[in-house]
């Protein structure tokens, strides 16, 4: 299933709340425009924040992605949110998202990420932010999903034993 349907699948519920921790441009997320939807997220680039709000206004899209464009891990606007589903693609394997302000981090109910790798940050922030019985439709790297470098597996095995993970799905490789 392409990811325009997932987007407008997730959006068919009556007012829906979709949290976008890292929005971009928000290209995915404008075709969730089905229900009545409100969009939550937040970039760090200002241009790219910028883009992100005027695509989401244009398109008549309610949307807050925070006050103004900040760190979604060291300065998480949302702090309060939880939302029906999230919807995201965030950037793989980013090596320098780590700040010392983040040990003990709430969030990190299934483990402490390894500084070098957002990977399993990104999750563990989707996740914190879902309401129980909510839903997520993630993008990761293929390698998020056997890599056991540092506390990737440890955090993975803690993941699929509490049951928040329904299915992982790699695609096949170019012919």
């Amino acid at each position: 299933m392409k990811l325009r349907q997932k987007a407008q699948q997730a959006a068919a519920a009556t007012r829906s709340i979709c949290s976008v921790p890292h929005c971009g441009d928000t290209g995915l997320h404008q075709h969730a425009k089905l229900g009545d939807v409100s969009i939550y997220g937040q970039e760090s680039n200002p241009t790219t924040w910028r883009l992100a709000a005027m695509n989401l206004a244009i398109r008549g899209i309610d949307y807050n992605l925070g006050k103004e464009p900040a760190d979604t891990f060291v300065r998480n606007q949302h702090t309060d949110l939880r939302a029906d589903f999230v919807l995201a693609n965030p950037p793989f394997n980013i090596s320098d998202w780590w700040h010392g302000s983040l040990e003990g981090d709430p969030r990190w109910v299934y483990g402490t990420p390894p500084q070098g790798n957002a990977n399993y940050a990104w999750l563990q922030h989707m996740l914190y932010h879902l309401k129980s019985n909510g839903r997520a439709g993630i993008v990761l790297a293929n390698g998020s999903m056997s890599s056991s470098q540092n506390s990737e597996g440890d955090i993975r095995r803690a993941m699929v034993d509490a049951d928040v993970v329904e299915v992982m799905v790699s695609p096949p490789g170019p012919p």
